[in-house]
């Protein structure tokens, strides 16, 4: 228990963190703050239980979509305000960083297996965001017939 309030802790910290670097509204930073702790969370949960990099990194980032979605509706800003900062716990810099520097040392085994790391998490990240948008668009149609349903 004591290390889920820690990853969550971080998880809400940096992301506030990195909102602060790039100027989010301050009425938006603990939304922001929740979504990438949440997203941390889940990412960091399921790869404890044995998930796949991919997998989890998808999980994460649909949560993550949802939870922009949700927020910026709730609070009538952007989305895009909520998904950046809450993406900043799970970007791959690390592997990022360790691909070039063993490409540039000549290992170059390590530096493709680093660099395999950054596109499985990046690819990931992509498709969980496109799904969320078409979830989105899905559930706009399904209210706008719904609504129709009821005024006529």
């Amino acid at each position: 228990m004591k290390e889920w309030v820690i990853q969550g802790s971080f998880g809400i910290l940096s992301t506030i963190a990195f909102g602060i670097l790039t100027n989010i509204p301050r009425k938006a930073l603990i939304s922001t703050g929740v979504t990438g702790g949440a997203g941390w969370l889940v990412y960091w949960g399921l790869r404890q239980w044995g998930w796949g990099l991919g997998a989890a990194n998808f999980a994460a980032a649909f949560l993550i979509g949802i939870m922009s979605i949700w927020f910026s509706r709730h609070k009538k800003m952007p989305m895009i305000i909520f998904n950046i900062p809450s993406l900043v716990p799970l970007v791959p810099g690390g592997p990022a960083y360790k691909a070039v520097r063993e490409l540039v040392l000549g290992d170059n085994q390590v530096a493709m297996e680093n660099a395999v790391i950054v596109l499985v998490t990046a690819g990931a990240i992509a498709g969980a965001f496109m799904i969320t948008g078409v979830v989105e668009t899905l559930m706009q149609k399904w209210l706008l017939r719904v609504k129709q349903r009821r005024t006529s």
